[in-house]
């Protein structure tokens, strides 16, 4: 018996030095490009395996990535607001592999094939069970004990083992598993997203109303909402993220609610630019008559529709509209079989048009109504990194040229109407040092009965320098789409809504994009615009209008 307690003892301190030298051996980096060829360039690919665990991420990273061969476990891991979380996956759970009768020699060693299957994709990897490092730069493609040397997905080749290094064996890793709470793989994809961009919250289910009884904007305080123009209009000064100067793609996120206004409404989302001794922001503080007049051949006076010497229009980021009273509405005009939504959710890419070198700017929203209840908005703004971040940010070029949409319209601002007597007509100056440069030209028309323009097809042309380079019917055919938000809406007697009908160039419940129309012949100097638009005939007290913006865009040249 004492024997056999002797020999178990020696068996154990055997097993201790094997694990204790296995443990010892240096770590061990796999390095992998696209090519062989591409083995000098930057790696498509690496990690490191040490003490039986690979470890396919950076010590630095905001997203942790291991195999774990000692627990047989997939870990990833988030630290956020100084806490970490993991999500953990054995590895019977992961796509099993179908091997195959096909070898490779890849950095001298003879390399099994094995196929995986997953989302209608076919993943093949070669492999090697004689290296003493294991591992995949992919974690959910895991032959059995092996080190994957070659990957390809659906035939073409992703990335090929090209050295295998020994690595100090004092490098230093980081492997938080124990101190991070775990969370399910959706809550991980969620945190993961979220960490890759900045996200800048702006407005939080702000008002949006008509309220005569507001005074008049001071505007002098930063991160301070603003209701203006009667409450049709709300504003605020907002500092920008370090990323916004660093070459970050921008979109901007609004979400809409009905607060008991039914119907569908005009709305802009815009900055105001600071180049020019004047913009609306003089207007929202002390009255539409510091704006400049353009007097109509039609008796009617035009406040603020173009910029100046010394004023600047608004730079609109976003046109969209109302829809026929969502949420608010929902419960009053319930249907069978319609599942009206909760919100209307807005989302553009308005990265030509936040400065690159500023950071403050005011933002502001107008939803033209007048009613006591209005509207409800939430407005984010998100920054995703540069794609090359080494690459040099040029400064972005924006210059706003004209704008008939009335955001001060409940200070007295006049309606488009002038298409019908005039042409929209002024003068701008391009720099010498500007490149790419564009107009971006965003029109909708107005006149909401049978024969008004609303509903009828207008051409829309734009000349510079007495050259067309825009000749166009702007229309919408796919209104129908945006049923669901729309619960307010009028039924007729043939089947159709109102919301269904085509427009022009809108629906409710949905934004209009620009127009982008690329001017890279157009040389530096002294030019000159005009804006053309077909107006359709008022009617009695019913009339005609079109909200249209251009703005330049472009970028400085280095």
């Amino acid at each position: 018996m004492k024997n056999s307690y002797f020999q178990q003892g020696i068996f154990t301190l055997i097993l201790f030095m094997i694990i204790t030298l296995v443990q010892a051996q240096n770590p061990v980096e796999v390095i992998y490009h696209k090519t062989l060829k591409e083995k000098n360039k930057k790696p498509a690919a690496k990690f490191i395996f040490k003490d039986n665990v690979a470890y396919l991420s950076d010590n630095g990273d905001k997203n942790l990535a291991y195999i774990d061969y000692n627990t047989g476990e997939v870990i990833n891991i988030i630290k956020l607001n100084d806490r970490f979380y993991k999500t953990v996956e054995k590895f019977a759970s992961l796509p099993q592999p179908v091997l195959q009768n096909e070898t490779e020699k890849i950095l001298g060693y003879k390399c099994k094939k094995a196929t995986f299957k997953a989302f209608s994709n076919t993943i093949e990897v070669w492999y090697t069970e004689k290296s003493k490092a294991k591992g995949s730069p992919y974690q959910s493609y895991l032959p059995k004990n092996g080190l994957v040397l070659k990957v390809k997905i659906n035939g073409s080749q992703r990335m090929i083992a090209t050295d295998i290094r020994k690595l100090p064996e004092d490098t230093v890793l980081f492997y938080p598993v124990a101190e991070a709470k775990e969370i399910t793989k959706p809550e991980l994809r969620e945190l993961q997203i979220k960490s890759r961009y900045v996200s800048l919250p702006v407005f939080n289910k702000q008002q949006v109303n008509f309220d005569t009884k507001l005074k008049a904007c001071s505007l002098d305080e930063k991160n301070k909402t603003y209701r203006c123009s009667n409450g049709t209009v709300i504003l605020k000064k907002i500092e920008l993220p370090e990323i916004a100067r660093k070459g970050a793609s921008v979109f901007a996120t609004l979400t809409n609610w009905s607060n008991g206004d039914a119907y569908d409404r005009t709305c802009s989302l815009f900055t105001v630019s600071d180049t020019k001794e004047k913009t609306v922001l003089d207007a929202f503080k002390n009255g539409i008559k510091v704006l400049p007049v353009f007097k109509g051949r039609d008796g009617k006076e035009y406040q603020g529709i173009v910029s100046t010497s010394d004023y600047s229009v608004p730079v609109e980021l976003m046109r969209f509209f109302t829809s026929f009273g969502v949420s608010h509405f929902n419960k009053k005009r319930e249907i069978n079989n319609y599942k009206w939504r909760d919100s209307v959710v807005y989302k553009e890419e308005i990265t030509s048009l936040i400065p690159n070198t500023k950071k403050e700017i005011w933002i502001g929203v107008f939803i033209g109504n007048y009613d006591k209840g209005g509207h409800k908005v939430s407005l984010e703004l998100d920054f995703y990194p540069a794609w090359e971040k080494e690459k040099e940010v040029e400064k972005k070029y924006i210059n706003p040229l004209f704008s008939t949409l009335n955001i001060l319209e409940m200070s007295g601002q006049n309606y488009g109407r002038l298409f019908k007597t005039d042409t929209l007509k002024t003068e701008f100056t391009v720099p010498e040092n500007v490149k790419d440069l564009k107009l971006l030209y965003t029109s909708t028309g107005h006149g909401g009965w049978g024969g008004g323009d609303e509903f009828n097809q207008r051409l829309n042309k734009v000349y510079i320098d007495g050259k067309l380079i825009y000749n166009e019917v702007p229309w919408r055919t796919d209104c129908g789409t945006y049923r669901l938000s729309n619960p307010a809406s009028g039924n007729f007697s043939n089947g159709l809504s109102s919301s269904d009908l085509s427009r022009s160039n809108w629906c409710p419940a949905m934004l209009t994009s620009p127009k982008v129309i690329h001017l890279k012949d157009l040389s530096p100097g002294k030019h000159t615009i005009q804006v053309v638009i077909e107006q359709g005939d008022d009617d009695g007290n019913s009339f005609n209008h079109w909200s249209v913006t251009g703005i330049l865009t472009g970028s400085y040249k280095k």
